[in-house]
Formats: structure tokens, C-alpha cells, sequence
């Protein structure tokens, strides 16, 4: 990334500048005050906005002015981009009225998106760009005298490593998430197993089995009261048919005649039916010896010792009874495996749930244990500091045994020396002025003396009366070389005791330093060996925890195998019982072929009783019908009025006996239906709880399942964290060691002193500078020249480690240094120089450098001048050849 031309308007101390920069080392020279670093923070406000800004917008716009106008022209990966801002000022107020961004393929409207936008670019926000490319002006100490964390927070959000920190916060908050998640499946888990429980404790197949008998008794007796209703509405048919038949008779006597013919007729077809009733009779008889002997084979496979109704009835009743106590074995044995068997699935699961928290309590315990360590060996560390601060403390300590002061008070001793020295140099001074004088003053004497002139009137030496004056001159210059030589001796001196003072305020200060730190961490150490110990209580009490968790585990499966044995043991009797109900089936079976031979007997009979009745009837109603036909004959007139009283009235009775009896079943079966409906609601019931309890074991098993995906999942974020955060120590360990070796090769090449050996730079991030004897001295401790070299060394590595670790996928902005030169001595700059030429040979594409010292500007590739007009106070700026200037 490189800066193309910045243009300005109203912008501080410029009314109106437009300046093109270019590749290679472009200096900024002018005077102080001039406007030169503004040129700088205009590029970095246009980027960033009020952020990139020390103070606030309203000290932006140049006095006078209500608004003020930025462009920034830069290229990004050969993309040229162009940002353009305006502010406006109203009141007391200034705000941003327009902020645009230009691009290949995309314009980025408002002030808080192109901010965003340009971090996102160059994958650095305003703050990363100032630690890395953008050395501002006194800026020497910011890193040096950053705490080691925040160091560290500066170079890994440089190298991006921030957002491995951030995914390891988002897998612990997803870590945290399933665990709130797995906690409430588990508790829906129990409150269905619950449900379960209580759904199986109330025997619901039981019931139904009980339900279902009950309604097949009472469809039999509904069944019986509908066949009794039947036959008496055929009764009652037939009554109101002897009766309209009797109605039609008194209505037809006309017909008498007609039937005497008929009657006739009938009696002989009714003789020779009679006699094919006889036949069937004997048939009958036939079929009944047939089936006797059939019967007699069968009663003892029938368990029967006669062959009667009774007997049949009394073995039915038997066997019925029988069944009906194996059925309700069998229910019960049922039950009591489906019991059992729930039982030992809900003890296994709950052992399996045992065992799941003894692992996390022996992990927690794991885990407890490893921090505690981690606490010991931190608590080590800072013991072993606390005894090598006390070693250099003593090392320093005893500096004051023959020093001129006391602890305490070399500040205070320096001070005063300072002061006299300074005086003492101001006397020097003085004197050397004054001498040089003096000389010159004897050398025109002598020259005029020469001359022969006096040197006070210029008259000729013998007619002068000044001529004798040159010893007095020479003896003045004698005196006050004597006192220049003293005076220098004086400050040579107060030098000396200044400079043994200095070493000795530096220790006081590194003692004072000391004393903090190794107080810090004492305390640090304490409580580091305080929570090591709790954390060792915590794991000895999770481990108390895990062993009683693991006991229960092995009682909860015991118990669930005592379980599962007798849940078999009932399967086992209910076989037995459905195998006995099998053959009570059997037995019914050949119990129904005995009885429906005993029918078809009875069947036989009553067609043999049927038989002789119609045979009896016909020889009866013959003789009747004889009879009739001799009244018939005899009487044809008289039958108009007679009648069968006694048929009419039977049928009269009938009539009303089937009607009662009908009225009477009607309400019967009323009954027996709102039974049969209540029964079949309560069998619907058991059967809808039935129903409830398997769906309730789907969804125990899907909760299980459920639980098992989830707890699969906690372990798989944990991984992840671990890996992120595992993966960051590793990067940052390898970027530590890297910048260290550059942060060494930087310093070599523009510290000119071989006063060190090297700079150290550890895993903490902490800085230090190693002596050649070994010991280490803080950056602090350093001169302010050196500070300012340890700066500019650490601030070129970090854009090197930058530079080097992105190879190329996310180009560096320009490496720019405002006023780098101060504190620097005149060799020092020229090392300066080297450094730049050492950073544009590894491949800095643009180096901006605000400066005014003349080496610096000789070597640059191109030199802007910026110059304020004192009138008008505004700036201005133009391009200068460098070679012109050098030469100049």
C-alpha cells in the first residue's frame, strides 16, 4: 500500500496544497512549527477519521474557516482507491457533512463505514497503524515503557492473532450454550422417565384385558335379550294373524261351502303327509343311535363322564373359570415383566448417567489439579525473580558504600552539581571570550608597535604616552588564561562527580523499581500458592465425589441385572400361562363337538316329538276336520256364527304378553347399551393411555439420543477451545523469537556503540537490554538517544515481522517517521540514514520522513518543502531536487 497525492483545504495551517507522493524516501523538510507533521495527520484522518486525530475535529479547520476539505489517493494491492472528506463547522460544533470512498467495483458512503471499510483493506485498524508503520513525532517511549501485555496485545492484533482468541471465545460461549442446552434435554429426560413410571405403575394392559372381558359378557346377555325380543315380535305376528284370520272367517262364512270341498281334499293329502312323518320319524331314530355312539368316543377326550347338558354346561363352567384365572395370571405376569423390564432400563440408564458425572467430576478434579500446578510454577517464577531482584538489589546497594551520599539523596547532590557546573561553564565561557579578546587586542598592539604608532592614539610611539601599555595587555592575557585554565578544570571536575552521581541516581531508581516489583510480586506469589492449594482441596473433593459416584454405578447395575433376570422369569410364566390357555381353547373345542352332537340329538328328538305332534296334529285335525265337515254339512247355516273361542283368546293373550315383554326388553337393552357405551369409553381411555405411554418411550428415546448428539458436542467445542488457544501460544512463541532476531539486527545496524551485547525479548513480551557481563537493563534505564534508537529498532522490526509474515497477501502501508532525529547525536543520524537505505532495500515501497536535519534530506529520493508565511500564518508546500539541496 502506498500514498498517491494528498490534496487540502482549510486543513490547519494550509489554505490550499496538493502534494504528489512517490516511491522511494520522500523527506518533509521545513522549519518547527511549519506545518509538517500536519501533512502526515491529514493522510491518517482521511483513513481513519477522528480517531487517527490527537485532538478533536474542531481544531481541524483553519482559524476563520467553516469548513475544511481532505483527499487521499492511495493504491492497495495495484487497486487505486480515492477517500474524500469535508467537515463543516456550525457554532460550537463540527461534524462530518460528507465522507466517500472510491474504489474498483464499490463506493463507501459515511464516516463510521469507511473506517471500517479501510481497516478491513489493510487489516488494521488506526491503532495498529501507529504501532506499526506511523512513528509520530516524541512518540519514543510509548512501547518501551508499555506494560508487557499490552505490547503483547499491540503485535498479536497486528498479526491477527486476536481473532484465534476470539474463536476460542465464541467455541467456549458455544461450549457454555450445549451445556444449557444438554442441562435442560436432561431435565426433560427425567420428567419423562417420570412420566413413564407413573404410567406403568397403573397397569393399564391389566385394566384393559379386565375392560375387554367385561364387554364381551355384556355383548352375550345384549346378544340373548335381542333373540327373546325376536321371538316375541313373531308371537305377536302370529297372534295379530289368528286374530285377523278369525276377523276374516266371521267376514267370509260365505265361503263355507267353497271349504267343504277343500277340506275334503285336505283330509286325504293330510293322511298321506301323516305317513311321511312316520317315515321321518324313523330316520330320526337312526340318526340318533349314529350320533350316540359318536358322542361315546368322544367323552373322554371331552373329560366327561356323561354325555348330558348338565355335564357339558358343568365342564364349560369349569373350564371358563379356569381360563379366567389364567388370564388374569397372565395379565398380572405381564404387567409384572413390562414392570420389570422398565425398571431395569431406567436403572440402566440412570447408571449410565452416573457414570457420565463421575468422568466430569474426574476431569473437574484433572483440571483442578493441572491449574494448581500452573499456580505453583507461576508462584515459583516470581520466587526466583524475587531472589534475583534481591541480588540486584544488593548489587546496587552496594554502589553507596563508597559513594559520596547516602541512599536517598544523590538526586537532590546532582541537582546542585548540575547547577554549579552549569555556572562553572558560564564562567568558562565568559573567560574564553574575554581572553580571545585580550589576544587580540596584544596583537594589534604589537602591530602597531611595529609599526611604530601607539596603540591607543596611533601618534608615533615616541610622542605617545601609551606606548608602555603592551606588558600591562600581555600580563592581563597571562592572568586570564590562568583563569580559563582553572575554570575548565573546575567543570572538568563537577563533570566527573556529575556523571558518578548520575550512575548513582540510576540505581537509586532501579532500587526503588525493585523494591515495588519484588513487593508485586511477593504478593502475586501468595496468592498464587493460596489458590494452588484451594484448587487441590477442590480436586481431592471431586475425586471423594467421583469414587462414591463410581460405587453407585456398580449398586445401580447390579440392581439393573436383578431386574432383567426376573423380567425374564415373568416372559417365562407368561408363556407357561398362554401355552395352558391354548389348550383350555382345545378342550373347549372338543367340548363343542360333544355338544353340538348332544343339539343335533336334541335336534332329532325334537323332530321325532315334532314329527309324531304333526302326525298326531294331522290325525287329530282329520278327525277334526271330519267333524267340522259333518257340521259343515249338518250345520252350513249355523257356522255363520261360530267360532274358536279358545284360539282367539290364546292369541289375545299371546298378543299381550309379547307386547308387555317387549316393552319390558326395550328398557333392558337401554340399560345394557349405556353399560356397553360407558365400558367402550373406558376401554377407548385405557387404550388413549396406552397410547400416551408409548409415544412417551419414543420420546424418552429421542431424549436419550438427543442427550448423547449433545454431550458428543461438548466435547468437540472443548477440543476446539483448546486447539485456538493452543494454536495462538504456538504462533505468538514463533513470532516472539522472530521479531527478537530482527529487533537485534535493526539495532546493530543503527546503534553505533558496542556498549551491549543484545536486546532481549521473552515469551511475556517482556523488553530488556543484556550487557556484555550478562545483566540485563531495562529499556527505561537507557539515555534518551538510546531510547529513541531502541524505538525506532523495535517499531522497523515489527514492520519487518509484519512484512515478512504476510509475504505479500495483505501489502504494508508506509513506513513514516515524524521527526526521528531527536535525541539523536550527529553519528546516530547517519546510522538513521543506513536504517532507512536497509528498509528500502527490503522492499518498503514508500518511506515518508518529517525532518529538518540536513543529513536526512541530502539523502532523500524526493524533498518537500513545507514554509509558513508569517504574515498570514498559513502554509505551503513545493518539491525540491535533493541532489540541489545536498549541494547546497
Amino acid at each position: 500500500m502506498r500514498f498517491d497525492r494528498i490534496r487540502l483545504r482549510n486543513f490547519r495551517p494550509y489554505d490550499d496544497a496538493d502534494l504528489s507522493l512517490r516511491d522511494g524516501v520522500t523527506v518533509i523538510h521545513g522549519l518547527n512549527g511549519s506545518g509538517k507533521s500536519s501533512l502526515l495527520e491529514a493522510c491518517f484522518f482521511t483513513l481513519y477519521g477522528s480517531t487517527a486525530l490527537d485532538g478533536t475535529l474542531d481544531e481541524v479547520i483553519t482559524n476563520g474557516e467553516t469548513e475544511a476539505e481532505i483527499d487521499l489517493w492511495f493504491t492497495h494491492a495495484d487497486d487505486a482507491y480515492h477517500v474524500h472528506r469535508r467537515l463543516r463547522k456550525s457554532g460550537d460544533r463540527t461534524t462530518t457533512a460528507d465522507c466517500v470512498l472510491d474504489g474498483p467495483d464499490v463506493t463507501v458512503e459515511g464516516a463510521r463505514d469507511v473506517r471500517a471499510f479501510v481497516a478491513d483493506l489493510l487489516r488494521m485498524d488506526a491503532e495498529a497503524f501507529v504501532n506499526c508503520a506511523y512513528v509520530r513525532q516524541g512518540e519514543v517511549n510509548q512501547l518501551i515503557n508499555a506494560s508487557p501485555g499490552q505490547r503483547q496485545d499491540v503485535i498479536d492484533d497486528l498479526l491477527q492473532l486476536g481473532r484465534l482468541e476470539e474463536y476460542r471465545d465464541r467455541a467456549a460461549a458455544a461450549r457454555l450454550g450445549i451445556e444449557d442446552v444438554r442441562s435442560e434435554k436432561r431435565g426433560e429426560l427425567r420428567k419423562v422417565e417420570s412420566q413413564i413410571e407413573t404410567k406403568e405403575g397403573e397397569n393399564l394392559y391389566a385394566a384393559l384385558d379386565g375392560f375387554e372381558n367385561d364387554l364381551v359378557d355384556l355383548d352375550e346377555r345384549i346378544e340373548h335379550y335381542e333373540s327373546q325380543r325376536e321371538k316375541a315380535e313373531r308371537t305377536r305376528t302370529e297372534a295379530n294373524a289368528v286374530l285377523e284370520e278369525y276377523n276374516e272367517r266371521r267376514a267370509d262364512l260365505d265361503a263355507v261351502e267353497n271349504d267343504i270341498d277343500g277340506l275334503e281334499t285336505t283330509i286325504r293329502e293330510a293322511e298321506r303327509e301323516r305317513e311321511t312323518h312316520r317315515e321321518a320319524v324313523r330316520e330320526a331314530r337312526e340318526r340318533i343311535e349314529q350320533l350316540e355312539t359318536e358322542i361315546e368316543t368322544r367323552l373322554d377326550s371331552a373329560a366327561l363322564g356323561e354325555a348330558t347338558e348338565a355335564a357339558v354346561e358343568s365342564r364349560r363352567t369349569e373350564l371358563a373359570k379356569r381360563e379366567e384365572t389364567l388370564r388374569d395370571a397372565r395379565s398380572e405376569a405381564n404387567a409384572s415383566a413390562t414392570g420389570l423390564r422398565n425398571q431395569a432400563e431406567n436403572l440402566a440408564a440412570k447408571a449410565d448417567d452416573l457414570a457420565d458425572r463421575a468422568d466430569e467430576v474426574e476431569a473437574r478434579a484433572a483440571d483442578r489439579r493441572e491449574a494448581a500446578t500452573d499456580r505453583e510454577n507461576a508462584a515459583a517464577e516470581r520466587e526466583a525473580t524475587i531472589e534475583d531482584l534481591d541480588t540486584e538489589a544488593a548489587e546496587l546497594t552496594a554502589e553507596f558504600d563508597d559513594a559520596p551520599v547516602d541512599r536517598g539523596e544523590a538526586v537532590a547532590r546532582r541537582d546542585t552539581l548540575r547547577e554549579r557546573r552549569g555556572e562553572a561553564r558560564e564562567r568558562a565561557a565568559e573567560l574564553d571570550a574575554t581572553l580571545s579578546s585580550a589576544r587580540d587586542r596584544v596583537a594589534e598592539v604589537e602591530e602597531l608597535l611595529n609599526a611604530g604608532k601607539c596603540p591607543e592614539c596611533g601618534q608615533s610611539v615616541d610622542d605617545s604616552p601609551h606606548a608602555d601599555r603592551l606588558k600591562e595587555y600581555r600580563e592581563r592575557v597571562d592572568r586570564l588564561a590562568a583563569d580559563l585554565a582553572d575554570a575548565r578544570e573546575r567543570a572538568a571536575d563537577l563533570d566527573d562527580r556529575t556523571e558518578t552521581l548520575d550512575a548513582l541516581v540510576e540505581a537509586e531508581t532501579r532500587l526503588a523499581d525493585i523494591d515495588a516489583e519484588r513487593d508485586r510480586l511477593e504478593e502475586l506469589a501468595t496468592a498464587d500458592r493460596e489458590t494452588a492449594a484451594d484448587l487441590r482441596a477442590d480436586a481431592e473433593e471431586a475425586d471423594t465425589e467421583a469414587a462414591d459416584l463410581r460405587e453407585r454405578v456398580a449398586e445401580t447395575r447390579e440392581i439393573a441385572a436383578e431386574k432383567r433376570a426376573e423380567a425374564a422369569d415373568a416372559e417365562d410364566r407368561v408363556e407357561e400361562l398362554t401355552t395352558d390357555l391354548d389348550r383350555i381353547n382345545a378342550a373347549r373345542e372338543r367340548l363343542d363337538a360333544v355338544e353340538e352332537r348332544l343339539d343335533r340329538i336334541d335336534d332329532c328328538e325334537a323332530t321325532i316329538e315334532r314329527r309324531n305332534e304333526s302326525a298326531e296334529r294331522i290325525a287329530e285335525t282329520n278327525d277334526e276336520r271330519r267333524d267340522r265337515l259333518a257340521e259343515l254339512r249338518e250345520r252350513r247355516d249355523d257356522l255363520r256364527d261360530a267360532v274358536d273361542e279358545e284360539a282367539v283368546e290364546a292369541a289375545r293373550t299371546n298378543k299381550k304378553n309379547a307386547e308387555e315383554y317387549l316393552e319390558d326388553v326395550e328398557a333392558k337393552l337401554t340399560e345394557l347399551g349405556t353399560k356397553r357405551d360407558a365400558l367402550q369409553e373406558r376401554i377407548g381411555g385405557v387404550r388413549s393411555e396406552i397410547d400416551a405411554l408409548e409415544r412417551l418411550r419414543g420420546e424418552r428415546d429421542a431424549l436419550a439420543e438427543r442427550v448423547t448428539a449433545l454431550n458428543d458436542l461438548h466435547e468437540e467445542c472443548s477440543r476446539l477451545e483448546t486447539t485456538y488457544a493452543d494454536l495462538r501460544a504456538e504462533l505468538r512463541q514463533r513470532n516472539v523469537e522472530t521479531l527478537e532476531r530482527l529487533l537485534n539486527e535493526t539495532f546493530d545496524l543503527i546503534y553505533g556503540n558496542d556498549a551491549y551485547a543484545r536486546l532481549r525479548l521473552n515469551g511475556d513480551y517482556e523488553l530488556s537490554v543484556v550487557q556484555k557481563d550478562g545483566s540485563e537493563l531495562d529499556p527505561a534505564q537507557l539515555s534518551g538517544g538510546e531510547r529513541a534508537l531502541f524505538n525506532l529498532s523495535l517499531r522497523c522490526a515489527i514492520y519487518r515481522l509484519l512484512a515478512e509474515g504476510i509475504d505479500g497477501a495483505a501489502p504494508m502501508p508506509p513506513l513514516i517517521l515524524d521527526e526521528p532525529t531527536v535525541f539523536l547525536d550527529a553519528g546516530h543520524v547517519s546510522r538513521l540514514v543506513d536504517l532507512v537505505e536497509e528498509m528500502r532495500d527490503l522492499g518498503v515501497a514508500q518511506i515518508v520522513i518529517v525532518s529538518h536535519d540536513e543529513e536526512l534530506v541530502g539523502a532523500a529520493d524526493d524533498l518537500v518543502r513545507v514554509e509558513k508565511d508569517p504574515r498570514t500564518n498559513r502554509s505551503t508546500v513545493s518539491r525540491s531536487r535533493p541532489a540541489a539541496v545536498a549541494e547546497k
